[in-house]
This record gives C-alpha cells, structure tokens and sequence, in this order.
C-alpha cells in the first residue's frame, strides 16, 4: 500500500498560492534538503494541471541545461506523472506524462492501494489537494509554513464545512524561520471549556 503525500508551501494566514516574492527568500539548502526527501521514493507524482504546465515549462529545459539543479529535473522527467486534466486528448508535451484516466479519487484510491507502490506525492496543485482531503485520501500533509502573512492569494482550506483536524506527526524549524510541519489525519477530542479550564488550574497549580 502507497502512502499519499501532499507537499505545500504555505504562508502564515493560509495562502497555498506561491508567490515568489515571498517564497523564495525563505528557500534555503534546510528546505532544499525537506524537498529533496518529499521526493525522494515517489513512484507516481499526482499533479494539477496549473502545476504541471508550470513544472513542464521549465523542468525539462532544466535538465537539457545540465546545470545544478539538473539531476532534480531528470528525477522528475522519470518519474510517471498522472495529470489531472479535462484535456485528455493533447500531448502534454513531457516524457512520462499521462492525464487522468478515470474520476480522481477513484484513481488515487486504486495507486494508494497498489502494492507495488510506495509513495504517491501530490506537489502543489491545490484543487486536487482539497478534492483528496475531502476524500480521506492524503495519509500526510507536509506543510512548509513561512513566517509571512501573504495577504493575498488562494488558500488551502475554503472557508465553509467542517473542522478538518490534523494529527502532527512531526516538525523541523529552520534558521529562516520556516516550519516543516507534517501532518496525518486526526480526530477531534470531546473537550470543552471546563476541560480547558481544569487544565488551566492545574498548570498554574504546578508553577
């Protein structure tokens, strides 16, 4: 069975939508590392199709470049890549490229139980992130949260539905101040306020 990864840059108030004039002060060899082990072992990228014109449009001239960064864009040219794309009939113009076949969940619910898999990564691509949580389909949610409040910008969680709680499974802080924060699926607790306020209590009573 694949483990789902969902990977993000985010900043403070939610904003998933990258801007580089805020993003790429903060993008240092600490996050380059994190970014380098979100790919790493991924049998299948499962990606938007705003985010792969943009990664098509600059990876593969990357790689023929044969610069620093070209042993990444080769990792990414030869990893198979599922696009999630009403436009079924075109070339998608990059080696190892597929759209979708099929209804998305059904899709990834069918990699995420292949046994032959190990890692499905979901880089960006926002709605299909939204469609994947709302399905119960994304085992982690790896979040690079910036210390930046973006203002402007489209945000990962809508603001309407339910609470969506999150079980953190681990955290890394960088010199930069961005924290690598990962998440799985959570439950919520049945506390309420005079929980809280026992627990209150009790913390100032061990002060």
């Amino acid at each position: 069975m694949a483990t789902v990864v969902s990977t993000l840059f985010i900043s403070l108030d939610g904003v998933v939508e990258i801007d580089p004039a805020w993003h790429f002060p903060y993008y240092d060899d600490h996050m380059g590392a994190g970014v380098d082990e979100d790919y790493s072992g991924t049998d299948v990228i499962v990606i938007g199709r705003v985010t792969y014109d943009s990664f098509a449009g600059a990876w593969p001239e990357r790689e023929a470049a044969g610069e620093v960064d070209a042993d990444f864009a080769r990792q990414l040219g030869d990893t198979r890549k599922v696009v999630v794309t009403r436009d079924r009939g075109r070339d998608l113009g990059w080696r190892n490229a597929a759209p979708l076949d099929g209804e998305l969940a059904d899709v990834v619910g069918r990699l995420r139980a292949d046994a032959a898999l190990t890692k499905v990564l979901v880089p960006g691509s926002i709605s299909v992130v939204r469609q994947l949580l709302d399905a119960r389909l994304v085992d982690e949610l790896r979040l690079y949260v910036h210390p930046v409040a973006a203002r402007a910008g489209e945000r990962l969680f809508a603001e309407a539905g339910s609470p969506y709680p999150l079980r953190l499974l681990r955290s890394e802080a960088f010199p930069t101040g961005v924290l690598r924060l990962v998440y799985a699926p959570g439950e919520l607790g049945s506390g309420g306020y005079e929980e809280a306020r026992e627990n209150l209590a009790s913390a100032r009573a061990t002060d």
